[in-house]
């Protein structure tokens, strides 16, 4: 089945833009901790920084990928919790005589340039909250050691697979301009090939140490931090997550991601949405990689794509009793419903302005996703 990714909020940015999100983070596992009962050490969770920036129409996190092989790069990717997988352009990464408007240039299984080996086993992503924002994004599985964050501190990936593409397209096939579509998917869902192979969150190849388990938290954001040129928030992100962090008593409230097959295990919840004296239930994704708009799914909306009014209350209760409420306005939390059935769309939507009230949580280990009010 053909998965519609949520939506890069990208159409903002210039070129420039795109370049300036040099992530940071602070490698922070040097330190350990003894527990005495067991007479063991215990690794001290990492923190990683994030970018945040703020065209005046639409906000991004970005985060930092600053050596691909043996490649030195520069480039800020949008951290995206609606997706799975690394995915970057090939240019400035390969010689470019080797990427070619259909494909790579390479007859044999895979070749190794600059330290990264790309395979010839393919694949053609899909982003778009509907069939109206659809981009189609072509590429190749790779692999290369890759270096996470810059030079605030970092975290290196010693053999990460990801997504390497050589064209990206909006649904009218206007191909886009390079890095356009960089994305660090953080999310358990699959990006699969034509070889059987997939990828999923780089931070679930990452081992934060002994006696923590694999998985991450986002802090919750701050509207003050995000400035046009991306302001760097350190500790926005923590590899490793304790048993405290795991417990009844942290305040999250944990909700199991089902497997599905070719996709992975989806951050995807039901759901009660209530909104303008209307209940409907859907399918809910809660996505930093969505700016500018959320999106409801309605089956009975009688138009395809509607604008709620400025102060409309939305409330939304998922199936493990996680709930949360906003205010449309006429700037920031703006809300559309639409027609899944007119428009193609697979779920609800909603943006990263969730995260400016709420911290997030998934376990890779144990396949949940966390929820927590602020």
């Amino acid at each position: 089945m053909t998965k519609n990714y949520p939506v890069k909020s990208l159409l903002f940015i210039s070129v420039s833009f795109l370049l300036f999100a040099l992530a940071s983070c602070k490698k922070d596992n040097s330190t350990t901790t003894k527990n005495n009962s067991q007479n063991t050490v215990v690794a001290t969770p990492t923190t990683l920084g994030l970018y945040e920036a703020d065209s005046g129409e639409y906000k991004e996190l970005e985060i930092a990928v600053s050596q691909i092989g043996t490649q030195t790069v520069d480039y800020g990717l949008v951290f995206d919790t609606g997706s799975g997988g690394m995915v970057i352009d090939a240019n400035g990464i390969l010689p470019a005589s080797m990427i070619g408007s259909n494909g790579f240039n390479f007859t044999t299984d895979s070749t190794t340039v600059n330290g990264i080996t790309i395979t010839n086993q393919t694949t053609e992503l899909e982003y778009g909250v509907d069939n109206n924002t659809l981009t189609k994004v072509y590429g190749n599985l790779a692999y290369a050691a890759v270096t996470i964050g810059d030079q605030n501190g970092s975290v290196v990936i010693k053999r990460l697979p990801f997504f390497l593409y050589y064209k990206a397209e909006e649904g009218n096939g206007t191909v886009l301009l390079p890095h356009y579509f960089d994305t660090f998917g953080v999310s358990k869902e699959y990006i699969t090939f034509s070889g059987s192979a997939f990828i999923t969150s780089p931070f679930s190849y990452f081992d934060p140490g002994n006696g923590l388990t694999r998985g991450f938290k986002m802090a919750q954001l701050n509207s003050a931090n995000f400035t046009y040129d991306g302001n760097y928030v350190p500790g926005a992100v923590t590899l490793g997550l304790t048993t405290d962090d795991l417990s009844s008593s942290s305040g999250f409230i944990m909700s199991p991601m089902f497997y599905y097959a070719g996709e992975g295990y989806d951050p995807i919840l039901s759901t009660t949405v209530t909104y303008g004296g209307k209940s409907v239930s859907t399918q809910a994704l809660f996505d930093t990689g969505t700016s500018g708009y959320s999106y409801i799914e309605d089956p009975n909306a009688t138009s395809n794509l509607t604008l709620l009014p400025a102060n409309t209350k939305i409330s939304l209760v998922t199936n493990t009793n996680f709930s949360y409420t906003f205010l449309t306005g006429a700037v920031d939390n703006l809300t559309y419903v639409e027609n899944p059935t007119n428009t193609g769309a697979d779920f609800s939507d909603f943006s990263i302005e969730f995260f400016l009230g709420n911290e997030y949580l998934m376990d890779f280990t144990d396949n949940k996703l966390g929820l927590k009010n602020n």
